[in-house]
């Protein structure tokens, strides 16, 4: 049988002196910052809009409002 020796306790860490590292940035935290703008885009259509000349049709947007509905619908937990 051997005989076993006490080992001395490590030191313990001071909180005040031990630095955590920051968590680095994910992609997805640096997607989630901003939404995503495509500029050029958005000014195309605003122009578009002032001059009377964005094609908008009642019915696209009613079906696409009644799409969104049907596919929010099927996410629902209830």
């Amino acid at each position: 049988m051997v005989a076993r020796t006490p080992r001395a306790a490590a030191p313990a860490a001071d909180p005040a002196t031990t630095a955590t590292p920051a968590p680095a940035p994910t992609l997805a935290r640096q997607l989630a910052a901003s939404a995503p703008q495509d500029a050029d885009r958005i000014r195309l259509i605003k122009d578009a809009i002032a001059k009377g000349m964005f094609p908008l049709s009642p019915a696209t947007v009613a079906d696409r409002l009644i799409a969104a509905k049907y596919e929010w619908m099927s996410n629902d937990p209830s």
